[in-house]
């Protein structure tokens, strides 16, 4: 379906074209001739829209759009890279009433869109800034994150919002690849000469069931997993990632130290552990006083804001784990992100971005 038409939400906006434009130019983390084409179009809609070019920069080989001060006292926080490889999505972009679907449109472009419009009469200490490998951890950015963010007043996060809410805790994460080394040998004539990697995984992965601890929301996922060679070999090596996440700083740490201390159980095997700690947890002492606000000006504008606490991390981490106020889940309001029911709201589009220009307003009064 074409965004060429006219609903119960008036004609076709200009930024419902802009975010057609982004979900059209797919920009997996891992394709960065990809991302690099994405900055490039994101930089020429926000010449358009606001009248002034936005900034390239390359930062650790990577693209990173950057809109206004080059201090800035309000930085809005968002990426243009997704989940999605080339082709994940058929058709690639198309809307239904109030529903838009294509990859990345909540996960989160519209909330670029969002706050690229809510900047149209904005003057004053403000930076809109996309990165481009906050899904696969933020590797090559979160440096500059951190840097620009220690002389910030706020961070707005333009991730998108949770039922609606506003997100004010996110888990810390760690990521680790566990290889354990054994010894290959002939499964059917000399069993007893090997040294089985593949149980001694299984040994490990119920060790990391055991860190687990639900009252404070410690999880240590094993992910993927693979070993052996052939069918009929005793296994020689053993691959295993875990992801593992809390609201408690201390609770990384100290499944970090468990993780780190892991030992096979036979004493001939070895083990490597590679990775650790990612993003820290973003905490309610970081986010409440901004919420608060927030919540006052939307009110202004009929909005019922709402605020909650989710497992998955967003570079707002980051931002205040270098000491800034953050509020997150300001972007996109719909469903399914990294599932292909991926969507955002029409109507919410306009609404978020209007209720945006107003909190910006009111930070930059002060």
């Amino acid at each position: 379906m074409s965004t060429l038409q006219s609903d119960k939400y008036g004609t076709i906006t200009p930024m419902l074209a802009a975010l057609e434009a982004l979900v059209k130019c797919e920009s997996p983390t891992e394709d960065l001739d990809a991302c690099r084409d994405v900055v490039r179009l994101a930089s020429d809609i926000a010449t358009r829209v606001l009248g002034i070019p936005a900034q390239i920069h390359e930062v650790k080989g990577r693209p990173v759009f950057w809109w206004g001060a080059e201090e800035p006292e309000i930085v809005l926080l968002a990426h243009l890279d997704t989940v999605w490889p080339h082709g994940s999505f058929s058709p690639l972009w198309s809307v239904d009433g109030d529903v838009i679907r294509g990859p990345g449109t909540f996960d989160m472009k519209a909330g670029f869109v969002q706050a690229l419009f809510a900047l149209k009469g904005i003057t004053g200490s403000v930076a809109l800034v996309g990165t481009t490998d906050e899904e696969t951890g933020s590797e090559t950015s979160k440096d500059l994150i951190m840097e620009f963010s220690r002389n910030a007043k706020a961070v707005l996060v333009l991730e998108s919002a949770i039922d609606g809410k506003v997100k004010t805790g996110r888990k810390g994460t760690a990521m680790y690849r566990i290889n354990v080394h054994g010894r290959a040998a002939h499964a059917g004539l000399e069993p007893e000469k090997g040294i089985n990697a593949t149980v001694e995984i299984s040994h490990v992965v119920l060790q990391l069931a055991a860190l687990e601890n639900s009252e404070l929301g410690t999880t240590a996922v094993p992910t993927l997993m693979h070993s052996g060679n052939t069918t009929n070999t005793v296994p020689d090596l053993a691959t295993l990632d875990v992801d593992a996440r809390s609201f408690s700083q201390a609770e990384l740490v100290r499944v970090d130290q468990a993780i780190r201390a892991i030992k096979p159980k036979h004493p001939e095997a070895t083990i490597e552990i590679s990775g650790g700690l990612n993003r820290p947890p973003l905490e309610l002492t970081s986010t409440m006083e901004l919420y608060e606000r927030a919540a006052k000006v939307a009110a202004t504008l009929g909005i019922t804001l709402g605020h909650a606490s989710v497992g998955g991390a967003s570079d707002g981490n980051f931002a205040a784990s270098a000491g800034a106020k953050v509020l997150d889940g300001l972007g996109g309001v719909g469903a399914g992100a990294h599932a292909h029911n991926e969507w955002v709201s029409v109507k919410a589009l306009q609404e978020r971005s209007d209720f945006l220009h107003a909190f910006i307003k009111d930070l930059l009064n002060d």
